[in-house]
C-alpha cells in the first residue's frame, strides 16, 4: 500500500505496542458486554451492528477465553488504520516524511484507548478512512471503480457501526455545496451506493425487522448523555488526535491549494459533521475518522513546512515525540490503573471487574441452602452483568434488562430470589430489598460501580410480569 520505508515499521510498532500491552489491567466494561453478545451469534442486536462482538468471539475461539485474546483484533485494525492514512497522504502528493507522521497519527492518546480495548469505534476509524481514501481516489483521478471500492468499505462498515452513514451525508452535502457538483450525477458514484446496500442488506433488513432499534439507542444517549456531550464537543476535537496543527493544516490545505479543488468538500463536509453531531447530541469522537483523513492531507504542507529548516523539523519532531509519549502513557498499561483514571475513563472502566464479583459471591454465600435454591443475579448494566458472566463462576445464571440483555430473559419464574447488583434501589422490583453490601475496588478507582450496591430481594411479582417493565437502553 505504500512505498515509504517509514509507514510500513511505523504501523507494525502500533500493532505490537497493543498487543504488547493487551493483558494489562482488566477487561473493558463494553468487552464484558461484547463477549456476552458474542455468545449469541445474530445479524444484529438492538445497540450495534454484529461485527465487533463477533469479532471478539473468533479471537476467543483461537486464542482462548481472557482478555488478552479479545483485544488481539484491535491491535491489528489501528495498525492497518495507520497505513490507510499514510495512502492519503501519498495520494495527495505526500512524500516519506509526511506518509510517516500520518501513519504515526495513530499513535494518539484516543486512537490508542480506542484499540487497547475491543472497540466499534476503532474498527469505525478503519472504515473511515478507508472511505475518505477511495473517495480521494475518485475525485483526484476522477476515478470511477475507486466509487465502487468506497461503497464496500460503506457495507461492509455497516456491520459494525451505522455512523459511516453520517460520513457519507456531509461529504454529499459538501459536494453539492462546494463541488464537483458533476459527480453526484455520476453513475460510478450511485452503483458504489448500490454496492453498499447490497453488502449491507442483512443489517439494514434487521434494522427495518426489529423496528430500527439503534434509533431508539441513540435518543436514549441523547436524553441521557445529550448536555455532556455538546458542551465536550468542540474542546475534546483538539484532543482526538496529537498535534492538532497538522489537521487544521489539512483544512486550510484544501481550501486554498488549486491542486486539491476536487477534495475540498472534504474540508467542509467537518463543520458540517460538528453541527449535525451538536443537534443529535452524538458523543465528540464521532468526527475522529475524518479527522485522521484532514490530518492524513495536512502532512503534506507540513512536510514541505520543515524541509529545509533544521529548526522546524526539530520542533515538529519534539511534538510529535512528546504528544506520542503522552498518549502511549495516558493510554496504555503501562502505569498503575489510578494514575491516569481520572483523565481516561476508558482506563476507570477496566477496574475492579473480579473484586465486584467477589464482593457479590461474599452476599451469595450468606444466603441459607433454600433461598441458593431459588436465587438469580440481576444487574443494572452491562459491565457487571458481563463481569459476573465471567468471573461469577458457582453463582446463579446473571440476567440484565439493559440493552440487547434484556432479550436474554426473563429467568424463570420459580426463581423468587434476586441478588441485585444496582446504582440506586431496585424499586421496579417490588418486593422485599435489603442492601448487604457497597462495590468497592483496592484500586481506589472512581467508576460507575463505586454507586452500586448489592441487595438481596425477594420478589413480590413473577418475572414473566416484571421483565417487560425492566428494559432500558443506556
Amino acid at each position: 500500500m505504500d512505498r515509504s520505508r517509514l509507514v510500513w515499521p511505523i504501523a507494525a510498532a502500533v500493532t505490537a505496542l497493543l498487543v504488547g500491552t493487551a493483558g494489562g489491567y482488566d477487561y473493558h466494561r463494553d468487552e464484558l458486554y461484547f463477549r456476552m453478545l458474542g455468545q449469541h451469534p445474530q445479524w444484529g442486536y438492538v445497540d450495534e451492528p454484529p461485527f465487533t462482538p463477533l469479532l471478539g468471539r473468533l479471537a476467543i475461539e483461537i486464542f482462548g477465553d481472557n482478555v488478552w485474546a479479545m483485544r488481539i483484533p484491535a491491535a491489528i485494525l489501528l495498525g492497518l488504520s495507520a497505513l490507510v492514512a499514510a495512502a492519503i497522504a501519498r495520494e495527495v502528493g505526500g512524500r516519506a516524511v509526511a506518509q510517516g507522521l500520518a501513519a504515526a497519527g495513530a499513535l494518539g492518546a484516543v486512537p490508542l484507548s480506542a484499540a487497547h480495548v475491543a472497540s466499534t469505534a476503532n474498527a469505525d476509524l478503519l472504515v473511515w478512512l478507508g472511505v475518505i481514501y477511495f473517495v480521494v481516489r475518485a475525485l483526484l483521478r476522477e476515478s470511477g471503480p475507486a466509487w465502487l471500492w468506497a461503497g464496500l468499505v460503506t457495507g461492509l462498515g455497516l456491520y459494525n457501526k451505522l455512523l459511516v452513514v453520517l460520513l457519507l451525508l456531509c461529504l454529499g452535502v459538501s459536494l453539492l455545496l462546494v463541488g464537483p457538483r458533476k459527480v453526484l450525477l455520476s453513475p460510478w458514484l450511485w452503483a458504489g451506493v448500490g454496492v453498499a446496500l447490497v453488502v449491507g442488506l442483512p443489517n439494514l433488513i434487521y434494522q427495518v425487522v426489529n423496528d430500527f432499534p439503534q434509533s431508539k439507542m441513540a435518543q436514549a444517549l441523547s436524553e441521557n448523555k445529550g448536555q455532556e456531550s455538546r458542551a465536550q464537543l468542540l474542546p475534546l476535537q483538539f484532543a482526538l488526535l496529537a498535534v492538532p496543527p497538522i489537521w487544521i493544516a489539512g483544512i486550510v490545505t484544501l481550501v486554498r491549494d488549486p491542486r486539491l479543488r476536487r477534495i475540498r468538500a472534504l474540508a467542509v463536509a467537518y463543520p458540517i459533521m460538528l453541527l449535525l453531531v451538536f443537534v443529535i447530541a452524538g458523543q465528540p469522537y464521532y468526527t475522529m475518522g475524518l479527522l485522521y483523513g484532514l490530518y492524513a492531507i495536512g502532512v503534506v504542507p507540513t512536510e514541505r513546512w520543515v524541509r529545509g529548516h533544521r529548526v522546524r523539523q526539530v520542533v515538529l519532531g519534539a511534538a510529535v515525540v512528546l504528544l506520542t509519549a503522552f498518549g502511549v502513557v495516558t493510554a496504555l498499561p503501562l502505569v498503575p490503573a489510578r494514575t491516569f483514571a481520572g483523565l481516561n475513563g476508558t482506563i476507570a472502566d477496566q477496574v475492579g471487574w473480579k473484586e465486584y464479583v467477589r464482593q457479590v459471591a461474599d452476599v451469595y454465600a450468606t444466603l441459607p441452602a433454600e433461598d441458593k435454591q431459588r436465587a438469580v443475579l440481576f444487574t443494572g448494566n452491562y459491565g457487571e452483568a458481563g463481569a459476573l458472566d465471567r468471573y461469577g463462576q458457582g453463582l446463579p445464571q446473571v440476567y440484565s434488562g439493559q440493552n440487547e440483555l434484556h432479550h436474554y430473559g426473563p429467568p424463570p419464574d420459580d426463581k423468587t430470589v434476586a441478588l441485585v447488583v444496582f446504582q440506586a434501589p431496585p424499586t421496579l422490583l417490588g418486593g422485599n430489598c435489603e442492601a448487604r453490601a457497597a462495590l468497592h475496588n483496592s484500586e481506589g478507582v472512581d467508576n460507575e460501580e463505586l454507586e452500586a450496591k448489592v441487595y438481596v430481594c425477594r420478589l413480590a411479582e413473577p418475572w414473566s410480569t416484571l421483565w417487560p417493565r425492566l428494559q432500558h437502553y443506556d
